[in-house]
């Protein structure tokens, strides 16, 4: 991957965690989502998501001066790819759908995402020379 390719990588995971936030919560007008997960989606983890979409994008252009940064990227994701993994095997993903739509891809997808993004960070973390 070229340095071009991985600020890209990092811009597109900033927007994902604010943008798609507001898309998926309707502007913080959606109950649904902080009602289906209540710990890790709160209003306020919501919120805490987004602050950590801005660190993303932060970074994007001087990544590979904040080796230990990207590992801590890494290890964010690790916790909410474990948390997602909970989450399902412990709930109704059509019983979200039946309340809200948008929450329900919210909830389809939310793990997959973290997933990939966690790869990407742990990859730049390795990529990147002592």
């Amino acid at each position: 991957m070229t340095k071009s390719i991985i600020t890209k990588g990092f811009i597109l995971s900033g927007i994902v965690n604010t943008l798609g936030i507001l898309f998926f919560t309707k502007v913080f007008t959606n109950d649904v989502i902080p009602e289906t997960d209540p710990v890790v989606m709160s209003y306020f983890g919501l919120l805490m998501i987004m602050v950590w979409g801005v660190a993303f994008i932060a970074v994007a252009k001087v990544f590979e001066k904040v080796k230990w940064l990207i590992a801590v990227f890494a290890l964010e994701k690790l916790c909410y790819v474990i948390a997602y993994g909970y989450w399902f095997t412990n709930n109704s993903l059509q019983e979200v759908y039946n309340r809200d739509f948008i929450a329900g891809v919210f909830y389809s997808i939310y793990g997959l995402n973290d997933f990939f993004f966690m790869l990407f960070f742990g990859y730049v973390f390795f990529k990147i020379k002592k």
